[in-house]
This record gives C-alpha cells, structure tokens and sequence, in this order.
C-alpha cells in the first residue's frame, strides 16, 4: 500500500487541471516532485513544498509513484518511451499512471514496454473539467491490472469521487471515448436549446431552472450553460483538446467499423471554432457557433 511514509510522487503536467489534481495529493502528505515544459505553472505548488525535477528521467530515478497529465498522446509518447522517458528509467516496481486522455492502442503498447522491465502502468482518464479537479470529485476511469488499481486506489480517492475500475489496458482510455462521444453530440443540444430560449424571447436563466433537472439534465447543461451566458469562455477543457478525443475515438470507431454521426458534426463545428480563433476556449464556447 502506497502510503506517505513510503511513496515519493511524481506528477507531470501542471496545466487547468494537472495543477489542482497535483495539489490534492501534496495537501494529503504526500513528498510530491513536479514537473512540466513550463515551470512557471508550477510555481504554485512549489510555494506549498512540492520539489522540482528537470525531467521525466530524472523524475522517474526518484519517484516510486508517477502521475502524468498532459496534452496530446504524442506528448504521452516521449514521455513515457523516449529516450529519456519514464519506462527506461523508472525503477522495477514503480508504478506509473496516465491520466491524459489519449489512444487506447499507445496504453496498451505503454503497458506492454513497462511489463517487460518490472514497471507496473495504469491508463486512468478523467471526466470532471476544473471545476471536478480543483473540488476533487472527477471520475476516474482506470485500465490494467487490477492489481495494481486496488494498491493505487487510496490516492486516487483524493483525486476523484467516481472511480472505477475497466479491465485490461486501454480499457480506461476506451471508457474516456465514450464519454466524449456522449458529450460531443450532448454540447450541440445544449448550445441549440439556449439559442433556442433566447430566439423565442425567454428568459435563459429561468428555462435553466425548469430543464436542469429534467430529463434533459447533463452536466454540460448545469455547469457550461450558465457559463455561456455569462460570456465566460474560459478554458474548463480546452476546444484543441476536445478535438484531439475527438479523432482519437474517430479513429477506434472506424477500427470497430461503427458509423457515428453525432460526434463527424460535433468535430465539424468544432473545427470552425479553430478557424475562428477559438481552439484555447473552452467547449462550451460552441456556443460561438450560432453567433458568428
């Protein structure tokens, strides 16, 4: 059992939710080493003791427990197999965790590299956005051994409220795919419904009140709705993320030979978001859409 008295953490990635994810697990105890490309995004949790390493490698010699949340599966990929990545200088029995939505078929090779050296990995995608991260309450989809998901689980209940367990590697990352394709299709119907209520003279906020609640009810329509009409486009998760998933559950869906309409529109809209400037908003500037 990982424990503070025996564990020294590692977390790569200090962006919109790396930084929060990161200090939960610092005020929990933990000896916590940070890491990312820019050091000034750690610069919070270095006040509060974390230590600064300059590099996965170097991370990896120190740390027996190394989280990673990061931006796109390439980065996913020089981190953990590059030349001076995780899996070649991690020591036998470390275990590494990935919370980065990424492909299923780069976790599955990832646990297969580190298997050969003693190294355990879990893929453990999240759904929650800041607002999950910074109040500890995402969900926590984990793929590998179950093994290792059970010794890691105390850690991840800081993390997390909803946190469960999917079968072999990849399965977390395929369980992340589904959730995005629910969103993607879910964020149009949202968008829709509050141009809707301001085109026929309601009042937004009200109709909210009514359809919340309802069957209609998603957590897009109560946490991102209201930031739209409050012209709040801050990035919960990024647009240039959302669309990275996107073609990441593109890809495994024409692997499974599965049409999925939904979310070809969803990228579509997205993608003339980017061309408008708007690729480090966040999703719920879809909304942008009906307005440009």
């Amino acid at each position: 059992m990982f424990t503070p008295e025996n564990t020294v953490v590692g977390f790569i990635g200090a962006g919109v939710m790396g930084k929060s994810m990161a200090g939960h697990l610092l005020a929990a105890g933990y000896p916590l080493l940070v890491y990312s490309r820019t050091q000034e995004k750690a610069n919070d949790l270095l006040e509060k003791g974390a230590s600064w390493v300059e590099s996965p490698k170097e991370m990896a010699e120190k740390a027996n427990v190394i989280f990673t949340m990061v931006g796109y599966p390439s980065d996913v990929e020089e981190i953990y197999l590059g030349e001076m990545g995780l899996i070649k200088s991690a020591k036998a029995g470390s275990l590494l965790i990935d919370m980065t939505t990424s492909a299923p078929s780069l976790a599955m090779r990832i646990f297969e590299r580190a298997k050969e050296r003693g190294i355990h990995t879990l893929d453990a995608p999240v759904s929650g956005g800041d607002v999950g991260a910074k109040e500890a309450k995402l969900s926590i989809m984990v793929g590998g051994e179950e093994r290792d998901f059970d010794s890691i689980k105390p850690l991840l209940t800081l993390l997390g409220t909803n946190i469960v367990y999917q079968g072999k590697a990849g399965a977390g990352q395929h369980t992340k795919m589904c959730n995005q394709i629910a969103i993607a299709s879910n964020m149009i119907g949202v968008c829709e419904a509050v141009i809707y209520a301001q085109k026929s003279g309601l009042n937004p906020e009200s109709v909210l009140k009514s359809i919340t609640n309802g069957a209609a009810g998603s957590w897009s329509l109560s946490n991102l709705a209201p930031r739209m009409l409050n012209g709040n486009f801050e990035p919960g998760f990024y647009i240039k993320h959302f669309i990275k998933d996107m073609k990441i559950a593109l890809d495994e869906a024409e692997h499974m030979e599965m049409e999925v309409p939904g979310l070809t529109l969803a990228k579509t809209l997205y993608e003339k978001l980017v061309e408008m400037g708007e690729e480090n908003s966040g999703t719920q500037a879809l909304y942008k859409y009906w307005q440009s």
